[in-house]
């Protein structure tokens, strides 16, 4: 759904690119807290949100409307992850129809539970053989895929819609679904199997409300039941008396009842005749996740998923809430003196995300004056450079970097050329003045006519010194710049290249601490913090890198560690980036830093380093 451009599907077939990989100025400013703002993604329609939190982040499951329905035209799940319910990474597609091979439509509202380290995506389905609805069950080691069919076969034949998955305070798991009826079942501790019959649950109207006007279902039950439970109350939030639907919920003392209706959690509002909820704590805050329309082009098959912070009331009923624009208050800062995903979000304009060949995704199909803000971006006593992973099939264009709106203060441009395709990526560097204190940036892209550029990552760096630090980063001039620290010979090696033509290969390495050099003492300035970024691919085996500081001063040498980790992974290669400050007393007279291994003495490629 690219407002500025061609639909989804006519865009991605003009490119063809990797969708067809995948199965699926220095005055401190302090800000106002930022607040999300809803829908949370912009770019592809999303609905039936499913939040789950998992290692201090919020991970939110969706299925995706097609652009254009008329109908619930539903091909593929996404998922998108945030730190601070405000700035939203797109993960792309972990799952799709073509993961069940017995299924051939319907790539409905789904809910995705981890338990002992695997994820467990449960979905309703339309089977291939019968025609009939059916739950499927997705797993994976990762809360961003890829899944992979767990079963084979449908884990519930004839099944009505809506699944959701809840873990007992004793272990027992149960799967709940239903429309126009409301069933359980116990799941076994595999979570792909289950004990017992499949139970229906009475729709009562003590239990789920008195619906009015309608003899055949008399109570306010409609679909997507959300089963949780809080200081010993379970609670079943739920989809409404269609349509157009409202959220309710009812409460029990156990898992499978009796209920009790408590009333209203959010009324019909939004131009979507569906609602579907998701309920989660993070951060010492309680979220309330439904979907409306209220995108361009939106409606009750085009729909988007939003948030809002609420909390409970006194005896632990939950308030009724109203659809915002706002949404929630930022959970902390954006720190941008890491590497940050391009597709990590907070509004977009124009642009679209696809499958990047580094791995994850990258943001592509971006014309003259499309934007990305990123929202509560800590910049604190100033950044000095910005260096940003960019690809381009034609001649490029232009990274504006731009505060508190898209014609804002301007604090840096990167200049982006051809790269000679959509997926050889390399980096930009510029300078960046004025970006100080907690902001709203702003990616603005300019250039000519067509698509501009693509862009993968990009963060920040601090400092009165800017950019790269190290000699021919790129390995573009062979072994400029760079020396053997200890044993080995250094090669220039174009068979096996992370990016360009080139990349450097140390061979003959007799210890673990031998490896590629640099001189760095007239370089470094005490009291600094440096981030490094390096990529690097052994010649056989899995060598533990990292990049180290030898600093000499008065005699005395110390040996800074940089440990960072790997934060990417792409046609065997690793990325390693992170930060460390370093210091010393007296006069440096000796420091160099060089990519070592934590034991072994394997060869090694070395690219695309960045010290800064």
């Amino acid at each position: 759904m690219n407002f500025a451009s061609p639909l989804l599907s006519s865009v991605r077939s003009r490119r063809g690119l990797a969708w067809l990989l995948v199965p699926l100025m220095l005055v401190t400013f302090f800000a106002a807290p930022a607040k999300a703002d809803n829908p949370l993604v912009q770019h592809v329609y999303t609905a039936d949100p499913a939040p789950l939190v998992h290692n201090g982040r919020v991970y939110m499951y969706t299925g995706r409307d097609e652009d254009g329905s008329t109908y619930f035209t539903m091909n593929e799940w996404r998922v998108f992850s945030s730190a601070d319910m405000v700035n939203w990474t797109d993960h792309g597609v972990p799952m799709n129809l073509g993961t069940f091979s017995w299924a051939d439509a319907n790539a409905w509202a789904g809910h995705v539970i981890e338990r002992n380290g695997q994820f467990y995506w449960y979905v309703p389905v339309r089977q291939r053989s019968n025609g009939q609805m059916v739950i499927g069950v997705g797993v994976s080691s990762s809360p961003t895929g890829p899944f992979r069919d767990a079963l084979g076969r449908p884990l519930l034949g004839n099944a009505e819609i809506d699944p959701h998955a809840f873990i007992d305070d004793n272990g027992q798991a149960y799967l709940y679904w239903g429309n126009p009826n409301l069933w359980y079942v116990r799941l076994n501790a595999d979570m792909i199997s289950y004990s017992g019959g499949l139970t229906q649950i009475p729709l009562t109207t003590a239990g789920f409300g008195t619906r009015t006007g309608n003899s055949s279902r008399p109570t306010l039950y409609e679909e997507g039941p959300w089963v949780y439970k809080r200081n010993g109350v379970y609670y079943n939030v739920f989809a409404a008396e269609c349509c157009s639907e409202f959220i309710g919920y009812s409460t029990a003392p156990g898992p499978t009842g009796p209920w009790t209706y408590r009333g209203t959690v959010m009324p019909r509002q939004g131009s979507s005749f569906t609602n579907h909820p998701g309920v989660i704590d993070f951060a010492g805050n309680s979220y309330f996740f439904y979907h409306n329309g209220a995108l361009p082009g939106g409606g009750g098959y085009t729909r988007s998923v939003a948030v809002e912070r609420f909390s409970y009331n006194a005896d632990g009923s939950i308030p009724q809430m109203n659809m915002t624009t706002a949404g929630p208050p930022q959970v902390g800062t954006l720190n941008p003196y890491v590497t940050q995903e391009a597709e990590t979000i907070d509004w977009a304009n124009g642009i679209e995300t696809e499958a990047s060949s580094e791995g994850g995704m990258n943001v592509g199909f971006i014309e003259n004056g499309d934007w990305i803000r990123v929202k509560g971006v800590a910049f604190g006593t100033g950044a000095s450079s910005f260096t940003a992973r960019v690809a381009s099939g034609t001649s490029g264009g232009n990274i504006e970097l731009r505060l508190d709106s898209a014609t804002g203060p301007l604090v840096g441009t990167c200049a982006v050329t051809g790269t000679g395709g959509w997926q050889n990526w390399t980096n930009t560097t510029c300078n960046v003045s004025g970006a100080t204190g907690t902001r709203d940036l702003y990616l603005r892209f300019t250039g000519g006519s067509g698509y501009l550029l693509n862009i993968n990552n990009w963060r920040f760096a601090t400092g009165a010194t800017s950019g790269n630090l190290v000699t021919n980063g790129n390995m573009e001039s062979g072994t400029t710049g760079w020396t053997v620290f200890g044993s080995g010979t250094l090669s220039s090696n174009t068979s096996v290249v992370r990016s360009g033509s080139r990349s450097l290969l140390h061979t003959g390495r007799t210890g673990s601490w031998n490896g590629p050099s640099q001189d760095m003492t007239s370089k470094l300035t005490s009291g600094r913090t440096y981030t490094t970024t390096l990529w690097v691919r052994s010649e056989s085996g899995t060598p533990s890198v990292r990049p180290t500081l030898a600093l000499t001063a008065n005699g005395t040498t110390n040996y800074v560690q940089l440990t960072p980790a790997a934060t990417a992974n792409a046609n065997g290669w690793t990325q390693l980036t992170g930060t460390a400050t370093v210091s010393w007393s007296g006069t440096l007279s000796n420091a160099r830093l060089y990519v070592e291994t934590a034991s072994g003495t394997d060869s090694f490629y070395l690219d695309d380093v960045s010290f800064q």
